[in-house]
């Protein structure tokens, strides 16, 4: 089914305000947080049935409402507006409890859940399913937007500014609990200490930082069509590159597969300096460690480098064997001289706030890994997600690992990985078929 030819329609637009009185004041952020400012809005899709939970009140709106009201006080900032400091101009969040952004709407066509399931991320994806944000400064929006068929789509946007993908799974939990539970849901309190990630004075960079963490990103226009495309390795291939690699994490394992196919499909020149770069989490790696909770952005980019001939051509466990070696100099000095780098880095730079798209050079490749999270633990009440992902994928160059948790006919997950690859069109085609060889060899190298 084509995008194109579907329709919504908006029945209702309001904004809901903490059920409480929260703090009103202004939310410091961290060169972490204003690095990833001009990104925006992360739009995400899930979907659930009502097959799963057959009740009247099935994604009842005001039940909802009222569970985001509800958990709006601890996630105060949610509810405020993105802005600048009337002292010195650094961004940072007012907290003036104005509100999340709640729609609803309708699907006008017999649109059903395996039919959204087909729909690859795009613009047209988002402008069905993610509510339209005006202003741009709002850092929460939720769009309920039910089918003919009796499922419901819940489009959602949060504001990088405010947080990372732990910290938005996190209100997820928290506000689905509230709408499940009630009173009676065990929740976690966030943590908005942000200064917990303050530079150090002076600001302090160690010689070798750079050997390991990724400057900020840089996009240039398109010189051709990009493509997106959704690729799937299943429970048992994961399995076969894991023991390719010898038997590293899932991230090591599929990150290196898709770096090396990345390299041969794009033709470079095999001396070209490739780079893979990806988002790591720093929670646990600081001393002391930050609190389980900390509500924000603990997030920076790191990268792994190489020939391209020989990323192309190495063994993929010596290529995951690079990836690991990067993620295991993340301590306590990196993080401290990450946070120092990019306060030294953001004046003027980042608060301009240029919105990010083009695409990466043709010699990098980020890969965003959602492996793990819980996602799919957003049960409102009616039954956990059969399906989430991203609504659209900006940029040329950028690749999002997730977990595919949709149930089996005996009712288990299903244990596959999707990949979503947003990449240049003339290189897809290749890129699927060097996947689905190396996939191939992977599994016979079991056997």
């Amino acid at each position: 089914m084509e995008s194109m030819d579907l329709k919504v329609q908006v029945v209702e637009s309001s904004f809901i305000a903490p059920s409480e009185p929260t703090p009103r004041k202004g939310l410091w952020l961290s060169s972490l947080d204003i690095l990833v400012a001009n990104i925006g809005h992360t739009p995400t899709i899930y979907l659930y049935s009502s097959n799963d939970a057959a009740a009247a009140d099935f994604f009842d709106v005001g039940r909802l409402k009222k569970a985001m009201a509800k958990a709006l006080v601890p996630f105060y900032p949610l509810a405020g507006r993105l802005g600048n400091n009337s002292d010195d101009g650094r961004t940072e969040i007012s907290c003036n409890g104005e509100g999340a952004l709640f729609v609803v709407a309708h699907a006008d066509d017999e649109l059903t859940i395996d039919d959204v399931k087909k729909l690859k991320p795009s613009p047209e994806l988002r402008r069905l399913f993610v509510p339209r944000i005006e202003p741009s400064s709002i850092m929460l929006a939720i769009q309920v937007t039910f089918l003919k068929s009796g499922g419901v789509v819940l489009g959602t946007a949060l504001h990088h500014a405010a947080i990372d993908a732990s910290s938005a799974f996190h209100f997820f939990q928290t506000w689905s609990a509230f709408c499940k539970h009630g009173d009676r849901a065990a929740v976690e309190l966030p943590c908005h200490d942000r200064t917990l990630l303050r530079a150090r004075s002076p600001p302090t960079v160690h010689p070798g930082t750079l050997l390991t963490l990724q400057p900020r990103l840089t996009l240039s226009d398109l010189e051709g069509p990009l493509a997106i495309e959704v690729f799937t390795i299943s429970k048992d291939q994961v399995a076969s590159l894991k023991h390719l690699c010898g038997g590293t994490s899932t991230f090591c394992a599929v990150s290196a597969l898709i770096w090396q196919c990345t390299c041969v499909a794009r033709r470079l020149p095999p001396d070209s300096q490739v780079r893979m770069v990806f988002p790591a989490e720093l929670r646990r790696r600081m001393r002391p460690p930050l609190p389980n909770h900390y509500f924000g952005n603990a997030v920076f980019r790191l990268y792994v480098t190489g020939a391209a001939g020989d990323i192309g051509t190495a063994a993929l466990g010596s290529v995951a064997t690079r990836i690991k070696g990067a993620i295991k100099r993340l301590d306590d000095e990196l993080v401290r001289s990450a946070i120092d780098y990019f306060e030294n880095e953001k004046a003027a730079e980042m608060n301009k706030r240029r919105a990010l798209r083009g695409t990466l050079p043709k010699t990098f490749l980020n890969i965003t890994s959602w492996l793990g999270r819980p996602q799919y633990d957003a049960d409102f009440g009616w039954g956990k997600p059969q399906f989430m992902s991203l609504a659209e994928s900006f940029c040329g160059g950028f690749v999002h690992l997730m977990n595919d948790e949709r149930t089996t006919y005996y009712g288990g997950a299903t244990g596959d990985v999707r990949m979503i690859v947003c990449m240049e069109a003339v290189d897809m085609k290749e890129l699927g078929r060097l996947l689905y060889v190396k996939l191939k060899q992977a599994a016979c190298a079991m056997h």
